[in-house]
């Protein structure tokens, strides 16, 4: 099923130099490999945002949260706990 489209000056150029390059055998194969490619970061996209929105219901889910100068001040805390262990030794 043959298609034909429409590039533009840029990607037709584009398209050449890689074919013009040894790299790819044909312009169709390199418009293959670069749909393949979007292909692959639409997936690693889709996958990225499913875990952030896992995390935000987990995060929903753990209950209410905590001003963030309280836990500034705990971190802080934290901190001067493990530093003050440090010198301890």
């Amino acid at each position: 099923m043959p298609s034909s489209f429409t590039l533009g000056p840029h990607f037709e150029g584009f398209i050449k130099q890689q074919v013009n390059s040894g790299r790819y055998a044909s312009a169709s194969e390199v418009v293959r490999d670069s749909l393949r490619l979007l292909e692959e970061q639409d997936a690693i996209r889709q996958a990225r945002l499913d875990a952030l929105r896992a995390e935000i219901e987990r995060g929903a889910a753990s209950g209410p949260g905590i001003p963030a100068s309280e836990a500034f001040a705990n971190a802080r805390q934290r901190i001067a706990n493990m530093a003050a262990g440090a010198t301890d030794s």
